[in-house]
């Protein structure tokens, strides 16, 4: 069967539609202008968020030792308090990020940013471990700013090439605040409580010039709005209203989220000490190069959607990509435990898979869910909701390991946590393609859509 508009092939299954492209003339067609529009706003929120995201994860490559509070490791008393202030700020976003009007939000990245920027530096002044809790005080600001920066690229049709460049910045800049870290360390010989404070030193600069940039970027365009919806501030009323129409789908979406915000969330923290515990070398710049890596591939299979005009497929696509993730990081763990697989390359690979997943929640998946039916919202509210139960989660589980006292190291529960995720993210993912693609077919069966 043709699609009416002549864009697709359509082939009826059991559950949902696939779609095929019959010719080129499926793909979006771009002005030199707009295409260049695009690039500049792909690198500069890229760099923006770069930036801003050191801010937050280069303490991590210490190792804090010799102190101990409330009968826990001192680093992960450091790490749940920063998780604990990112997670307050979640749930605050909210309503915060979802009824923010698009003015002066250079002004408040920078409020922001020189928040947590003073956090670090009380965290220097002040002796350990009674200086812990500056780092809620980092993290709160933080959890503000990605909502803001987003508010800038969601809603065009080159959304997703912009988004994807935006959402694997923290990929690159987790590895390159990692190793920016271990440098002033080494080479400045700089204290492990002074590093973050440094480290901002060095970003602030970078940060200012590419967030006056944002403010150069120009808004969406009529084709913008009428291929994606108009992307407007939402009130108590509509936030409810999207909320009851779609609720057990964004529910599984939401438990999809939380599985890959623990295991991105321990990653993050504590990936230095997992290359410490399976004996291998810990060099400074291993982090940057599976970074980058991971970085380079999510950027281009997220960026080549820009050419898929039907949102539902790409919506669907984002969700194909994310059960592919899961299968990923489940395989790769499961060739490292049989020594089939080097620690570089289960690290990589779990990290791609992981970033298959968390990736398109950062991006693409909530603007195409917007642009598939057709209602006027933003994604900063979906996004702050499956944020803010993810980081409830890591929070949990961070908890959990210390105060029921297991045993496994790092690595050892870091594998068997994959497993686990592994599984579940594999049913979560094929439930919510089954009930979203039923909700579209019902709706346009209905006229809806």
């Amino acid at each position: 069967m043709i699609h009416p508009a002549g864009l697709f092939t359509t082939v009826d299954g059991p559950f949902f539609t696939f779609y095929a492209f019959n010719t080129v003339s499926s793909m979006y067609m771009f002005t030199k202008r707009q295409i260049w529009t695009a690039i500049f706003a792909a690198i500069t929120s890229f760099s923006a968020y770069t930036a801003i995201f050191t801010f937050r994860k280069a303490f991590n490559v210490a190792a804090y030792e010799g102190h101990t509070l409330f009968g826990m490791d001192y680093k992960i008393v450091l790490v749940i308090t920063q998780v604990l202030g990112y997670m307050a700020a979640k749930f605050y976003g909210i309503r915060f990020i979802s009824e923010m009007k698009r003015v002066r939000r250079h002004m408040l990245i920078f409020s922001l940013v020189g928040m947590s920027w003073l956090a670090w530096l009380m965290f220097a002044l002040m002796p350990p471990p009674y200086n812990f809790w500056c780092l809620f005080l980092n993290g709160f600001p933080l959890g503000m700013l990605w909502g803001v920066v987003f508010s800038y690229v969601e809603g065009r049709r080159t959304t997703d090439l912009i988004s994807a460049a935006l959402a694997v910045s923290f990929i690159f800049a987790s590895g390159l605040a990692k190793t920016t870290a271990q440098w002033v360390m080494d080479a400045w010989t700089v204290s492990e409580y002074w590093m973050p404070f440094v480290v901002g030193c060095i970003f602030m600069p970078v940060l200012f010039v590419f967030v006056i940039l944002l403010e150069k970027i120009p808004p969406p365009d009529e084709a913008d709005i009428q291929q994606r919806m108009d992307r407007k501030p939402m009130a108590k009323a509509e936030r409810s209203a999207l909320l009851r129409s779609f609720l057990p789908g964004i529910f599984a979406l939401v438990v999809i989220y939380i599985l890959v915000t623990i295991l991105r969330e321990i990653r993050d923290s504590f990936m230095a000490d997992m290359w410490r515990e399976s004996g291998v070398a810990l060099e400074a710049g291993v982090f940057a190069k599976t970074e980058t890596t991971i970085s380079l591939i999510i950027l281009v299979l997220i960026a080549a959607m820009i050419w898929m005009r039907n949102n539902f497929r790409a919506f669907m696509l984002a969700q194909g990509m994310m059960l592919a993730g899961f299968i990923i990081a489940l395989g790769a763990t499961i060739l490292y435990q049989r020594l089939q697989l080097q620690m570089y390359g289960w690290m990589l690979m779990v990290g791609l898979g992981l970033y298959m997943v968390y990736i398109p929640f950062n991006s693409i998946l909530f603007d195409r869910f917007i642009a598939t039916f057709r209602f006027a919202g933003n994604v900063g509210f979906l996004i702050y909701i499956a944020d803010s139960f993810g980081y409830l989660g890591s929070v949990g589980v961070l908890l959990s390991k210390t105060v029921f006292n297991l045993q496994a190291n790092w690595l050892q529960f870091y594998m068997q946590l994959v497993m686990v995720t592994g599984l579940a993210g594999i049913t979560g993912t094929l439930v919510s393609m089954l009930y979203f693609s039923r909700k579209y077919f019902k709706a346009r069966r209905s006229g809806e859509l």
